[in-house]
């Protein structure tokens, strides 16, 4: 019941990280944001660029998803290319997986340290709101870690293990599991570095 609770609390650190991340990034580059994404439309490379920058910065491919739905229903953008940009946001979503498979344990908390000194030293700044950014992506990288520490038990079950032992050979099926699970926990970030 222990495991399960750190597990949960791990998973609700995660997701408070990726909210203070995304507050911070849409209050310093907030109407910058919308612009690189209504401008990228033009040309689909630059729209694939403008989706993995973007859900780069705000730490979720559904964040940018929505804010690009929302242009496509104003009729800002239309739809094939909103699709790229959200192919883009999954790329991100997928080189952000990537890049915190590295040991960034030291990282974390540098990033919450230096956050919290901009942050209240200057709240209502930009340097402020980078210090919120830098809080949220420490907190992100803190979580990982966590949910890694509350897993290992779980892992180590021999339901879990038979399991894991059938994801060797079924593409399909592997992805589906995979699946299954980002959608339970709703963040294919967490799920991929799990």
């Amino acid at each position: 019941m222990l495991t399960l609770l750190h597990l949960l609390s791990a998973v609700a650190l995660l997701v408070w990280g990726t909210h203070i991340v995304r507050t911070g990034v849409m209050r310093v580059f907030g109407a910058r944001l919308r612009t690189v994404l209504s401008r990228s439309v033009e040309k689909k490379p630059l729209a694939f660029c403008a989706g993995i920058g973007v859900t780069a910065l705000v730490q979720s491919s559904n964040a940018t998803t929505m804010l690009v739905t929302s242009f496509v229903a104003q009729d800002l953008v239309a739809l094939a290319p909103a699709l790229v940009i959200v192919l883009g946001a999954d790329v991100g979503t997928a080189l952000m997986a990537r890049i915190l498979t590295f040991d960034l344990s030291w990282l974390s908390p540098l990033l919450i340290f230096i956050g919290v000194i901009f942050f209240l030293g200057r709240k209502q700044s930009r340097a402020g709101q980078l210090g919120r950014v830098g809080i949220g992506l420490g907190l992100i990288l803190l979580a990982l870690e966590l949910i890694v520490q509350a897993v290992t038990p779980i892992t180590q079950a021999n339901g879990v293990q038979v399991i894991f032992a059938s994801l060797t050979g079924d593409i399909l099926l592997d992805a589906l599991i995979g699946a299954m699970f980002a959608i339970i926990s709703y963040s294919s970030l967490a799920m991929r570095y799990c």
